[in-house]
């Protein structure tokens, strides 16, 4: 008996400690990954206002906080024109350019559906959460894999993937095509919307988080400056012919009310800060209701806070609008790292902000200071040139857009007219040369010929998608843009258009600045890197080596 003790005994030691001994071997050979990864865009950022606001960034605010602690790439470039808002966070997630995942702008001439498309359009689903149609929206016109939809394949799709933005588009490109959900607002109602694409229904999170009715409450603030309006010297004076009126034409400057706007219009908030606001406790809101970065499985919000590119079109790049709406914004962005700290755990997480592209100058501000820009009237160069197009070749509508700073032919027309499509082109290439905004303009079939700067060239043929794309580049002069008497917008290759900000923080960041010119499209390869997965199927950047510890 005492024998067979023994050797029960032995066995059961020797077990113990093959299961130590594999227990080990699984606990080495896991991969180390961090809880959560949010990826922060904010639309429109030009990257000198990291420094140019420096000194008014709060000490535990959130940009000189990742500035301080976290990694800089100081000389992040956009590859690519158009600079816009939808190719710039599908480049960011992908890691691409839009001549291979296919998004050429906000919208684009299609030449095989012969109308206009709009980026994230799908009729196919419906609108979740509203009875308006904002929800008719899926990211099936994207071609390529994010890297939200590469960490759902590498984890066999435990891991959690939400997309919360103002703008749809802003959203759902980079939350990619396996999501779990991606949110939007609907400035019809007030509410936080997705569509079936994702999910039938609303989970009981959103839900509860619509009814607060947030915006009201909003409202009721009114927009003062955050801080003495005297002491906001790296702006132009309040008042600016040339800045437009977003609240009504009786409000001309500081302080501004929206006791009107309560309970009836729910898209003035999305020309004030409190649209970051907004979006930073919806983005908290779904980071408790998923329960994002609580388990073993990481996780990854895609938020993008998109008031600043609403701000930035009708105020400009140098009004007090905006840097109020920065020094809130930096308070917003620090709120959330708190948050982080406190719901995730401090580096358990990681963290990238950038931008979708910069901003111009608004033209009369430059004329107002001796700087060299003004504007390109696109409405009346359609109009003019159709007009012509009539009378010599005989083609009603022989141009059917001037979308992304291409002309757009009708073939379908001119083909079976059997007019000279070689004539119609250098005739509207020699009037577009004549106008004083332009720069240069060339046929894209010969762009790799063409007589320009290398750098230019490339971005002109990464932004090239011949279903999506035209058949006459316009290149405008510098500081020149397409829109009215006031405000501004984005668009072109110039640095003010395609420099923009990259801040790494958090788990596996290195602290510290790197001076070497990087890419939008390293973003989604680097973070492939950090959490050891494959990069997204139509990646072109390469890994920032120097971020990663």
């Amino acid at each position: 008996m005492r024998t067979l003790s023994v050797v029960l005994l032995f066995f059961i030691s020797i077990f113990s400690i093959t299961l130590q001994a594999q227990q080990k071997i699984a606990a080495n050979s896991q991969i180390n990954r961090p809880k959560l990864v949010v990826g922060i865009m904010v639309d429109q950022m030009r990257w000198d206002y990291l420094y140019r606001f420096n000194d008014r960034f709060a000490t535990n605010g959130g940009f000189k906080r990742m500035l301080q602690e976290g990694f800089s790439c100081e000389n992040t470039f956009i590859p690519y024109t158009p600079t816009v808002t939808a190719c710039g966070h599908t480049c960011v997630y992908t890691g691409s350019v839009p001549s291979i995942h296919g998004i050429t702008g906000n919208s684009w001439w299609d030449s095989e559906l012969q109308r206009a498309v709009y980026c994230a359009e799908d009729k196919s689903v419906n609108t979740v959460g509203s009875n308006s149609t904002a929800g008719k929206m899926s990211p099936r016109n994207m071609l390529t894999t994010t890297i939200c939809d590469e960490l759902r394949l590498a984890t066999n799709f435990k891991s959690k993937v939400i997309g919360v933005a103002f703008k749809d588009r802003g959203s759902i490109l980079p939350a990619g095509h396996s999501a779990n959900a991606a949110y939007w607002y609907d400035t019809k109602n007030g509410n936080w919307i997705t569509s079936t694409y994702y999910i039938d229904a609303l989970p009981n999170w959103v839900i509860q988080f619509n009814n607060k009715k947030l915006a009201d409450t909003f409202y009721t603030k009114g927009w003062n400056t955050l801080y003495p309006i005297n002491t906001y010297t790296q702006s132009t004076a309040d008042i600016k012919t040339y800045e437009g009126k977003p609240f009504g034409a009786d409000q001309t400057g500081f302080p501004y009310n929206f006791s009107k706007s309560i309970g009836t219009n729910y898209g003035t908030i999305y020309t004030t800060p409190y649209g970051s606001s907004f979006t930073l406790e919806m983005a908290k809101a779904a980071i408790e209701g998923e329960a994002l970065g609580q388990d073993a499985v990481t996780d990854f919000l895609a938020v993008s806070f998109s008031s600043p590119d609403a701000i930035g079109h009708v105020f400009g790049p140098n009004s007090i609008e905006t840097e109020d709406a920065y020094l809130r914004l930096d308070k917003d962005m620090g709120a959330l790292l708190d948050y982080l700290d406190k719901k995730v755990g401090k580096n358990q997480y990681t963290v990238f902000l950038t931008a979708d592209h910069g901003v111009a100058h608004i033209p009369g501000f430059l004329k107002e200071n001796k700087l060299p820009g003004g504007l390109m009237a696109d409405d009346v160069f359609l109009k003019e040139l159709n007009s012509q197009l009539k009378e010599q070749f005989g083609i009603e509508k022989g141009i059917v857009s001037l979308y992304n700073y291409q002309v757009h032919l009708n073939h379908l027309l001119i083909d079976s007219l059997k007019a000279d499509e070689e004539a119609i082109s250098k005739h509207i290439i020699k009037y577009l040369m004549k106008q004083d905004c332009v720069a240069q303009v060339i046929e894209i079939a010969e762009l790799m010929e063409a007589p320009l700067n290398n750098q230019l060239k490339q971005m002109l043929a990464n932004g090239y998608f011949p279903k999506r794309s035209g058949d006459i580049q316009i290149i405008l002069k510098p500081g020149y843009i397409d829109g009215g008497a006031t405000g501004t917008t984005h668009g072109l290759w110039n640095p003010y258009d395609s420099h923009i900000p990259l801040l790494w923080y958090g788990y596996g960041i290195k602290k510290g600045k790197l001076n070497r010119e990087t890419y939008m499209t390293d973003i989604a390869p680097t973070m492939a890197a950090l959490l050891k997965i494959q990069m997204p199927n139509g990646a072109v950047g390469k890994v920032i080596e120097e971020v990663l510890k």
